[in-house]
């Protein structure tokens, strides 16, 4: 598919990489290390998903090395995303190409699919000459389409505007969107970008795995970490998870496939949403992948969907 109106063409699903080289937040260095995500990368790679999602802040620069390192041993093409964090001390037009120029040393290439913005902070570079900016870079070549995260509506509008000022389209918004986080229908984000020719990017689309049917009322008390004070990740929340698990499972059944990739799937047949789950080792890397290839029937798009409106 392409993003937005752009001639940009990815795959309808992508790898998030949040988790390569991070252990501030993530296991990385204990619970797996690089071999575990380069059998990652080929995996996804085997599977026919050559797209990936990273940032200059992820492992602080190491997710995009490892990606760097990894395409430069593959012979298959990779199609990249990544993302400029608008901190406090960049406040001008240079400091997005210098982060660009540094992005792309480690990355090791001459230019990226998507480019976007990490988040919506322009309280020191005000967001037309950052979209200036990032435009500019598109005519040079360096990046082939721009995009936002976690841009309300009426953000992106604005940011689109600008950069039809400058002949240059708005591809993506990269967002939070899960069957149990279906906030962006009904604040706008999502008939905006429908509106505007943009492309929804789904980020956490297994609501942190919520949706692979890993979690039970029964095993509540074995959760960990940030997930302990996550109230869906209770008792209570996961009795009430219970019912959709089910039906993904029933309709997974049909098609030989698991919770997880009906879930993703079910996000995939909006047609201009992308789900974005990550991967931190080759399994994963195939589970993901099997959320492509099949379609369900609209009979069960609706199912799962009246099913999980009380989450919009």
């Amino acid at each position: 598919m392409t993003l937005g109106t752009t001639d940009v063409t990815v795959p309808p699903l992508a790898i998030g990489t949040w988790a390569w080289g991070d252990s501030l937040f993530w296991g990385y260095g204990k619970e797996y290390s690089e071999p575990q995500l380069k059998e990652a990368f080929d995996a996804a790679i085997a599977s026919g998903v050559n797209f990936f999602d990273t940032a200059e802040i992820y492992g602080l620069g190491n997710s995009e090395r490892f990606l760097g390192q990894f395409m430069k041993q593959t012979e298959q093409p990779v199609s990249i995303a990544s993302k400029y964090m608008p901190l406090p001390w960049r406040f001008s037009a240079q400091s997005v190409h210098d982060a660009i120029t540094d992005s792309l040393n480690r990355l090791q290439v001459e230019h990226i699919a998507l480019y976007q913005v990490h988040m919506p902070f322009d309280f020191f570079m005000g967001k037309k000459t950052l979209m200036e900016a990032l435009a500019a870079e598109v005519k040079r070549g360096r990046i082939g389409a721009i995009g936002v995260s976690n841009y309300s509506a009426q953000q992106m509008r604005e940011a689109h505007g600008y950069l039809a000022a400058q002949g240059v389209s708005l591809a993506v918004n990269q967002v939070r969107y899960a069957l149990i986080n279906r906030e962006i229908e009904t604040n706008g984000i999502l008939d905006t970008a429908r509106e505007l020719e943009v492309t929804i990017l789904a980020y956490s689309p297994l609501a942190q795995g919520l949706l692979t049917g890993k979690y039970t009322p029964d095993n509540a008390d074995t959760v960990t970490g940030a997930r302990k004070f996550d109230p869906k990740f209770s008792r209570h929340g996961l009795a009430r998870l219970s019912p959709i698990i089910q039906k993904l499972q029933q309709i997974g059944d049909t098609y030989d496939r698991t919770p997880a990739q009906v879930a993703l799937n079910w996000l995939m047949a909006q047609g201009n949403v992308i789900p974005l789950p990550g991967a931190k080792n080759a399994e994963q890397a195939r589970q993901n992948a099997g959320a492509i290839g099949w379609a369900m029937t609209d009979e069960e798009w609706t199912q799962i969907d009246l099913l999980t409106r009380s989450y919009r």
